[in-house]
């Protein structure tokens, strides 16, 4: 195997193109085309897991944050970050960060903290934008059929929980090629017209190279006539945070409890009680406050997140519970379910969770 090996599955699961506009993820360190040795899984990149990698024999990190998060104009060994990097590169060991493409991704970040709360019935919280594309394209009636089933193939044509999915129409092409043309039907410099199926499916947008692919390799005219769209439809199982529902309603303080013993949280801080049930939840990895809205307007009685200011505890309005239970604790499983996605994978090869504890805040 090779590091790359790795990679490629990582992104089937959680594409970059998902990831948000200021993060910074993918193969941050290293080459993806070296043997892989050993694959150490942690939340954060610090020396001290370099250090851990070494001394497991491990060349691959991967990791839930980026160590690189803006740009580094040096390598001095005058941060954490220019030290980590330095130590990395002098044992020759490839960090890769997933961060917000695994927060946005259905079965990622928040699916766990939902598992972790039973919550059930999950819908995204805040669909992604812009992650659905269209294509169009025109063929010949006789070889419509075998081209769609060849786009389904690829991933096109996927509406919620409807598969092959795709809008023909009926037409007359023309065309005329010049004297270098190989027209599949009719001759060189020569006007036709050809009675042509307009195609027209859905995808998401991660898999338009394999999409092109089905198409170009398929179609059968030497030169393909296509559009893609943007749209702005947004995809059921793309985007941040997640809603769920408690199989029963609890009260507030024992939801606060539960969620405490189930978050393993040294505390939750949260606004005030509003004397309901607690039963439709949504829940957020990592810093969380700017969905406060959402949750209001999606109708929740409680939101689990974290990095929540003292002004935006005034957000809840009154309407519903908000519940801090701090950055790491919501994030921590995340390393567990990378390690259980790769093990499923590649069940004959080693994969290591980290033992260093990263989380840079203490409780007293």
């Amino acid at each position: 195997m090779k590091i790359q090996d790795v990679i490629q599955y990582l992104e089937t699961l959680a594409p970059l193109t998902y990831a948000e506009d200021f993060d910074n993820v993918g193969l941050l360190v290293g080459n993806p085309d070296t043997p892989l040795r050993g694959v150490l899984i942690t939340l954060d990149t610090l020396e001290s897991v370099v250090e851990e990698a070494i001394a497991r024999d491990c060349n691959l990190i991967v990791s839930f944050h980026p160590i690189i998060f803006g740009g580094l104009k040096r390598l001095t060994g005058s941060s954490y970050v220019e030290r980590t990097v330095i130590k990395a590169i002098e044992h020759h060991i490839a960090i890769y960060a997933i961060h917000t493409a695994l927060d946005n991704s259905f079965w990622g970040v928040n699916s766990r903290i939902c598992d972790r709360l039973a919550l059930s019935n999950r819908e995204i919280l805040l669909p992604q934008a812009h992650t659905i594309e269209q294509l169009v394209t025109y063929v010949p009636h006789k070889d419509a059929a075998a081209l769609r089933e060849h786009l389904f193939a690829a991933g096109a044509g996927n509406i919620g929980n409807y598969a092959k999915c795709s809008f023909n129409t009926e037409g007359m092409g023309t065309y005329m090629g010049n004297a270098q043309s190989h027209p599949t039907i009719g001759a060189p410099e020569v006007f036709h017209s050809e009675g042509e199926t307009r195609i027209s499916v859905i995808f998401p947008k991660h898999l338009r190279r394999s999409i092109l692919q089905a198409l170009f390799t398929h179609h059968p005219y030497e030169e393909v006539a296509y559009e893609i769209y943007t749209l702005e439809n947004t995809h059921q199982h793309i985007g941040l945070g997640m809603i769920g529902y408690l199989e029963t309603p609890m009260e507030e303080l024992p939801f606060l409890n539960f969620v405490k013993e189930r978050m393993q949280t040294a505390c939750v801080r949260h606004s005030a009680l509003l004397g309901k049930k607690i039963q439709k939840v949504a829940v957020l990895g990592g810093s969380g406050a700017d969905a406060i809205g959402a949750c209001i307007a999606a109708g929740c009685d409680a939101y689990v997140t974290s990095d929540i200011k003292y002004h935006e505890f005034f957000k809840a309005e009154g309407r519903l519970l908000l519940a801090d239970i701090g950055h790491y604790e919501s994030e921590q499983f995340t390393k567990l379910l990378l390690w259980e996605q790769l093990t499923k994978k590649f069940s004959t090869f080693a994969f290591y969770l980290a033992n260093t504890n990263t989380n840079p805040i203490n409780y007293l």
